[in-house]
C-alpha cells in the first residue's frame, strides 16, 4: 500500500483485498493465485496525506477489474465502506463527493443505500435531477453496476436479505 494512506485507508484497502481474495474462486482465479501473485495497492497523488473509509468499494472493484480484465464503467463514480463481508456501509461527506463527480463530468454515482436521505437532504436539487444515483447495499451490487456483470454471489445483509429478499430458506 502507498501513497501516504492513513491508518484508516489502509484498512479498508486490507478489507477489500481481503474480500475479494474470499471470492477469488467465484472471480474465476485459480486457488493459489494469491500465493504466486503481489497485489499492491498505490493511490495518487503520493505527496497528498490521504485518510477515511470512502474508497473501500472503489478498491474493491478496482481489485476485481485488475483480476478479471473486466473494465469499470468510466461514467461512473462511487463512494462507500466496505466490511470484510462485502457490506456497503455509509459515509460522510456525500454532498461534497456528488458535486465533486458532477464538476468531473460524471453523472452516475453508486452510494451506500444508508446515505439516500443524504442526497435528498444535502444535494441540491439541480444537481440530483442532472445525475442518477445508484444506492446498493452490498458488493455483487456495485460490480454488477461498475462491470456489468454479475461476478459474485450476492451476500446476506444485516437484516438476513440478499439484495432486498430473504434467503429461500428464511421464506
Amino acid at each position: 500500500l502507498t501513497g501516504q494512506l492513513g491508518d484508516v485507508m489502509k484498512e479498508s484497502a486490507q478489507a477489500a483485498l481481503g474480500f475479494v481474495r474470499s471470492r477469488s474462486a467465484e472471480l474465476g482465479l485459480k486457488e493459489d493465485y494469491f500465493n504466486k501473485h503481489d497485489i499492491h495497492i498505490h493511490v495518487p497523488a503520493g505527496a497528498v496525506p490521504k485518510d477515511g473509509p470512502s474508497a473501500g468499494i472503489a478498491m474493491a472493484t478496482s481489485l476485481v477489474s485488475a483480476l478479471t480484465g473486466k473494465k469499470v464503467d468510466s461514467g461512473i463514480a462511487m463512494t462507500g465502506e466496505l466490511t470484510l463481508t462485502g457490506q456497503v456501509l455509509p459515509i460522510g461527506g456525500v454532498k461534497e463527493k456528488v458535486l465533486g463527480a458532477r464538476r468531473a463530468g460524471i453523472h452516475r454515482v453508486i452510494l451506500p443505500e444508508r446515505n439516500r436521505a443524504d442526497v435528498s437532504e444535502d444535494v441540491p436539487p439541480d444537481a440530483r435531477k442532472a445525475m442518477k444515483f445508484v444506492y446498493v447495499d452490498e458488493l455483487s451490487q456495485v460490480l454488477r453496476e461498475s462491470l456489468g456483470s454479475r461476478l459474485i454471489t450476492p451476500v446476506p445483509s444485516e437484516n438476513g436479505k440478499r439484495n432486498g429478499r430473504l434467503p429461500a430458506a428464511a421464506r
